[in-house]
């Protein structure tokens, strides 16, 4: 997925921009709950604290896992892939849906747009039976359930785009346009045009309240935990 991610970035990236895609150091293969979501943290913020060279940073994980913690520790843009490709979406149409993975993470997604603030401009959440990992393994069969779920957003709910709500679905954008006929987003490859535009804005982070650097203090040695599900 990963080399998914990197071949959707460097595709969409201007010449002069550079792309480094690396993978967290711990945490789980994919997230798809909430304990996926904060065992991903420490390692997001890991690799952002050892990177002295990057102009930008994107998350890209839909649900921008961390994103807030991010910002604290660094004066350099961050990007959730969740949040450029609603606010891509939100220029090029009323009403939107989000297309995504398995229906235990409705909530979460849900949630995602709430904090983003854009609620108002979607028609509806639609989740399917994929999950992260089947969107990597099995292409045409992804293209097909996108389609589907996305032709009822469309036809039901009076979504006017599509946005993909997982990395691995990156690359899969243009198979859907043609089939749906309405703008569908990338969000791997809203989230490097963000980026870009940020970086050539000259914007960092504020760090006048919310985003502040965290107060130094102790912090216990990390523990592991073990695995947990069935």
């Amino acid at each position: 997925m990963t080399a998914n991610i990197n071949a959707s970035a460097q595709r969409i990236k201007f010449p002069g921009t550079e792309i480094v895609t690396v993978q967290p150091q711990s945490g789980p293969e994919s997230v798809e709950s909430f304990y996926d979501e904060y065992l991903a943290i420490p390692g997001i913020l890991e690799q952002i604290i050892l990177d002295r060279d990057s102009d930008a940073f994107i998350l890209a994980c839909w649900g921008d896992p961390g994103i807030e913690a991010a910002r604290e520790i660094t004066t350099k843009p961050v990007i959730g892939i969740s949040e450029a490709s609603l606010y891509v979406a939100n220029m090029v149409a009323a009403k939107w849906s989000v297309v995504t993975t398995l229906h235990r993470v409705r909530d979460m997604v849900e949630k995602t747009i709430v904090k983003i603030g854009l609620t108002e401009r979607c028609a509806s959440v639609r989740t399917t039976k994929l999950s992260v990992l089947d969107t990597e393994q099995d292409r045409e069969n992804t293209l097909d359930i996108l389609t589907e779920a996305s032709q009822l957003a469309i036809q039901s709910d009076g979504a006017e785009a599509i946005c993909l709500g997982c990395a691995g679905m990156s690359g899969l954008e243009q198979q859907l346009e043609t089939r749906l006929g309405v703008p569908v987003i990338d969000a791997v490859a809203a989230a490097v045009k963000m980026a870009e535009s940020l970086v050539s804005l000259g914007k960092t982070t504020s760090k006048q309240l919310t985003y502040q650097s965290p107060e130094r203090k102790e912090i216990k040695q990390q523990f592991q935990i073990p695995t947990c599900g069935h």
